[in-house]
């Protein structure tokens, strides 16, 4: 009986809401116009979209500085239309719209050390200023920068008050357009696909600043960018996503998609790339993954894999990937609301006839489940105060 009670009650709270939004930040848009599944245009697609639903700009990197130190970074940008997006009864678009967020990471392999941060901006007053651009490659999180100049991507982030991350990035090859039919248009399951491309290797040089001390880096990186409004289905319960370089000069990009019962969808897939910069569509038949190991988080209990051998029998690749450092989870419940781990690995195997080795970046999202259960406190002001709140209010 409570329940036919409150379902009501519910109900009138969640239209409550609606008018109220509809009248302070008019009405929410379907964000779908007929173009979901067309094929990416270049440079236009590198830049932001005002009717996407979701997009992200994703930068990965192995680096050695002139001393010898090497460390991995990963620095991504995501914009979201909340137009179709609720906390309960109430309508995220109420609080922001569009929501700008960032995470900025570091794996110092020298030091054995991950540390990590992320943002979040509705461009309010009492936010960092955020911004992108439609009409050139330029994104903004308070003092994170991405921008082009001249075809080199420039990155700029800082960590803590001590770190101060600058790194110029210049594609080796052209873009690889991903997916199926090769024009960009990636299916995550039936009728839902993003428009999704990458520069599989950049070469990389500039600074990092760390405790006041500077040095010089070069290296290799790594960018995907993703777009578009597509729905997430029982199919798409998390993923597991690889990008590898390997010293024969090929590029491999494989994820799996896992349903609710952590089994890979048939819409999982990748893209190889030849040392020509020859790109080529791998379906969820043409490569094997396996886990070969596990580590449970002590943050956040989660258990992952933690170690992997990868199989591409149609290229001769047959490969192992090992996490450089086993703890590189982020929790970034207060920005993009969930617990994942991405990390900097090593990969050591075969490629054809000749040995191979590489490095690879992983990213593993699901097997925390806090997001299915998003906190509002959590969000607002940070997981930290949503656990205090939590403990003193139950």
């Amino acid at each position: 009986m409570s329940t036919n009670f409150i379902e009501p009650l519910g109900k009138l709270a969640s239209d409550f809401f609606d008018l109220v939004t509809d009248a302070v930040v008019g009405e929410a848009s379907t964000l779908r116009d007929g173009t979901e599944h067309a094929g990416v245009e270049l440079p236009r697609d590198l830049y932001a979209h005002a009717d996407a639903q979701t997009e992200w700009w994703y930068y990965t990197g192995h680096l050695k500085t002139a001393r010898g130190r090497r460390f991995g970074f990963e620095l991504v940008f995501f914009k979201r239309r909340t137009d179709l997006d609720r906390f309960g009864v109430v309508p995220l678009r109420l609080i922001a719209n569009p929501l700008y967020l960032a995470h900025f990471a570091l794996t110092d392999e020298s030091r054995g050390e991950f540390r990590y941060d992320h943002r979040k901006s509705a461009n309010n007053p009492f936010d960092l200023p955020a911004a992108t651009s439609a009409r050139r490659y330029f994104l903004k999180l308070g003092d994170w920068t991405v921008r082009e100049a001249d075809g080199v991507h420039l990155l700029r982030a800082t960590l803590g008050g001590d770190l101060v991350f600058e790194a110029a990035l210049k594609p080796a090859k052209p873009a690889a357009l991903n997916g199926h039919q090769g024009v960009g248009v990636s299916f995550k399951d039936a009728g839902e696909a993003s428009r999704y491309f990458s520069y599989t290797r950049m070469a990389a040089e500039g600074d990092i600043t760390w405790r006041g001390e500077t040095e010089r880096f070069t290296g290799e990186a790594w960018m995907d960018r993703e777009f578009g409004t597509w729905r997430t289905t029982e199919n798409q319960k998390g993923w597991d996503w690889f990008s590898v370089q390997l010293s024969t000069g090929a590029e491999l990009m494989v994820y799996h998609i896992r349903d609710a019962q952590g089994r890979p969808s048939p819409f999982s897939s990748g893209t190889f790339v030849d040392k020509d910069g020859k790109a080529t569509h791998l379906a969820r038949e043409d490569f094997q993954l396996e886990a070969t190991a596990h580590w449970k988080s002590p943050h956040s209990g989660a258990t992952y894999p933690s170690g992997w051998r990868l199989r591409v029998p149609r290229f001769g690749i047959d490969v192992s990937v090992t996490p450089v450092i086993r703890d590189q989870e982020l929790d970034t419940r207060g920005t993009t609301m969930i617990v994942y781990w991405e990390g900097s690995c090593v990969v050591a195997g075969r490629h054809g006839d000749a040995e191979a080795e590489g490095r690879a970046y992983v990213e593993l999202v699901g097997y925390d489940r806090s997001h299915e259960s998003p906190s509002i406190t959590s969000f607002l002001f940070g997981s930290a105060l949503d656990r205090r709140w939590r403990s003193v209010f139950g």
